[in-house]
């Protein structure tokens, strides 16, 4: 079963200037926060600088991963914007010692624990894989975004719009709602069990240079 899943286009030509993408999900509903090791936070994707290594990572709000979910990256390589690709499951599972396995479609694999500061390396060398508490990357002020917020939609009766809905303001108080967003304390302080593997572009770029990336969980 598909406990949660976060679908990013991540549209970039390996051979093009490195791209990040970053999907967020953090404040959730009763029955996701009952179950935070299959709780996907956070999914990212980007590039090493000489395009040779494509990084993977995902984030859950718990102290450990489960030994009964599997943590999935879906990898759709094709040649132009639009069409359909070759697709490659980058599948993790751990056991009760945190020992991991992860295969990359049926062509190369690492096992072990990844904990280390250096993480797992494969005995091919094309994947690498750390699996442990790091600090939630995210950053969300809640409290400057609500006051801002909040701002807004009492101007709103006062506010004038340009055409693509935008509202209209001066530079002064620009800069003052830029700054309550800004500014304020990060909401998202506490640690998360991070999941982070750098994979050689050969095993994932079969279709093409452009990149379509998936992260979910499946409880088993």
């Amino acid at each position: 079963m598909i406990k949660r899943m976060f679908r990013m286009f991540f549209l970039a030509a390996l051979m093009a200037q490195p791209v990040s993408v970053f999907p967020a999900d953090h404040v959730d509903g009763p029955a996701a926060r009952a179950d935070p090791a299959a709780d996907l936070a956070d999914v990212y994707a980007w590039m090493t600088a000489d395009t040779e290594q494509v990084n993977l990572a995902l984030t859950i709000p718990a102290a450990l991963f489960s030994d009964a979910v599997q943590y999935v990256f879906e990898v759709e390589s094709s040649e132009a914007l639009g069409e359909e690709g070759n697709l490659t499951r980058v599948i993790c599972s751990f056991d009760e010692a945190q020992s991991i396995q992860c295969w990359v479609g049926e062509d190369d694999y690492v096992t072990g624990i990844a904990s280390e500061e250096v993480g797992l390396t494969s005995r091919s060398g094309r994947i690498r894989v750390f699996a442990g508490l790091r600090d939630d990357p995210f950053f969300f002020n809640s409290i400057g975004f609500n006051a801002v917020r909040t701002q807004i939609r009492d101007a709103m009766s006062e506010l004038e719009f340009d055409e693509a809905g935008c509202p209209l303001l001066d530079n002064e108080t620009s800069q003052t709602l830029i700054n309550q967003l800004t500014q304020g304390a990060n909401t998202f302080v506490n640690p998360v069990s991070a999941l982070v593997l750098q994979i050689d572009r050969s095993l994932l770029a079969r279709g093409g240079d452009i990149l379509a990336v998936s992260g979910s969980t499946h409880r088993t």
